[in-house]
């Protein structure tokens, strides 16, 4: 058996067991779930590149650190997570500017490692010094170096944090030579638990209403979706509001696909009619920048109002203010106007949502009214011919309840199971209301 020296001996050995400071930042990278770094070895983050491959991550080695960061920063629009540029000191981060400052104006996440000269070199004209900390800023959101190798795991949870919370950007971390190859105990560490995903903001409901209610009474509506729209992966309540309220809509180049460009409201194939036609504009994470030719005439109405919605406030208003800005993530949002329209009095598409939410894609339709039958033409879509009864040519009140009569007993007599659904305004309603008693007494119901 051991003795109590020996078993003493080896627990000292194990606690003051020390890593490097590229093994700790490899640590700290996988602990936040970074899945990609691309870079250029060389001095001094050979052995970045080395720690990371053995953490797991997989390392992509490119020939220019410029490409580099474009290919990390793609990586963070297409998974919403960021991924890591290595660079090599001085030129090696200049060339990372770059991707830095196209992701920094494309809103998508990227986290930027620099090497940088010894600290015990620094003002002494050390290889390829260059005070990297203060040139990164105002290509990122934030830009830092760790004061030692044991707060190295908590600047990185910082610079993801960062890169992915409010409107995504990007994260520069300095790294010395002397901090990478620098070693601590590893008991002094302490690594902080991955970085969650952002937490979805919503706008205020008073304001979506208001928005909804604006829809609604507008005779030329646009939806314009843009990049921001895709980042968000909103594009299943996104083509859900465009199919419920068929309002035509405008893909950005980065926009495209969120709704299928062959879809039949796209109206991208007469981009410049839609938007100098349309009196309000739904931009769903789409700047009024130069792509948009900033919001102005000739290219828009001089009259248009702008719904706008966006994930960070200093957008809201840029080069032209809203009629009804909404802070908040698009999906969150956009859901909001979907779902949570209980507007006191009760409007139409509130109404319409929840019918829609029971109503059988086969079901024989009938439908009058003044805006109950317009606006139930777009929210009750048919699947199948000759299941739509309505006003019809010749545009007479009072039809539909004696439509409905009909109908059931087609589908009783043709097409059992089928159900009728009859929807009708209240002054329609008014006209043949005490059929509802001959509908009872058939046991048509």
């Amino acid at each position: 058996m051991a003795s109590a020296r020996e078993t003493a001996s080896k627990r000292q050995i194990i606690d003051d067991h020390e890593v490097d400071g590229a093994t700790v930042l490899a640590r700290a990278l996988k602990e936040q779930g970074i899945q990609y770094m691309f870079g250029i070895v060389g001095v001094p983050v050979f052995e970045i590149a080395t720690a990371a491959q053995a953490a797991g991550i997989k390392f992509i080695s490119m020939r220019n650190e410029q490409a580099a960061s474009y290919a990390a920063s793609a990586i963070g629009f297409l998974t919403r997570r960021p991924a890591v540029c290595l660079t090599v000191s001085g030129p090696g981060v200049i060339h990372a500017f770059a991707g830095m400052a196209n992701a920094q104006e494309n809103c998508w996440p990227l986290i930027v490692i620099g090497g940088s000269c010894d600290r015990n070199q620094e003002s002494m004209g050390g290889f390829q010094e260059y005070p990297q900390v203060e040139q990164a800023r105002p290509y990122c959101k934030f830009s830092a170096r760790p004061s030692s190798v044991d707060k190295i795991p908590f600047y990185i949870e910082k610079a993801v944090r960062q890169s992915t919370f409010g409107r995504p950007g990007v994260s520069y971390i300095d790294l010395p030579g002397d901090m990478i190859a620098g070693r601590v105990p590893e008991k002094s560490l302490r690594f902080i638990h991955s970085c969650p995903s952002p937490p979805l903001m919503c706008a205020s409901m008073s304001s979506v209403v208001k928005a909804v209610d604006l829809l609604i009474g507008a005779q030329k509506p646009l939806i314009v979706i843009g990049k921001g729209a895709a980042y968000s992966g909103a594009e299943w309540v996104i083509r859900d509001l465009v199919d419920t309220t068929r309002l035509p809509f405008l893909p950005t180049p980065m926009g495209k696909g969120v709704v299928p460009d062959n879809h039949p409201l796209c109206v991208a194939a007469a981009r410049s009619k839609a938007l100098q036609e349309a009196d309000l504009v739904l931009l769903l994470g789409a700047r009024l920048n130069w792509i948009l030719h900033f919001g102005a005439p000739p290219r828009f109405r001089p009259d248009v109002k702008i719904i706008q919605v966006d994930i960070c406030a200093e957008e809201i208003g840029n080069n032209v203010y809203p009629v009804v800005p909404l802070l908040g993530d698009i999906s969150a949002v956009v859901q909001q106007a979907m779902s949570a329209d209980h507007s006191v009095p009760l409007n139409y598409y509130a109404a319409f949502s929840e019918i829609q939410k029971v109503l059988p894609k086969d079901c024989m339709i009938v439908n009058e009214g003044s805006n109950t039958m317009d606006i139930g033409r777009t929210m009750m879509p048919n699947i199948l011919p000759r299941h739509r009864l309505d006003a019809g040519t010749f545009g007479t009140m009072g039809v539909g309840i004696g439509f409905a009569v009909a109908a059931a007993i087609w589908c009783r007599d043709y097409a059992p199971g089928k159900r009728v659904v009859c929807v009708e305004g209240d002054s329609a309603f008014g006209f043949s209301g005490m059929e509802i008693e001959t509908l009872t007494r058939n046991d048509l119901l």
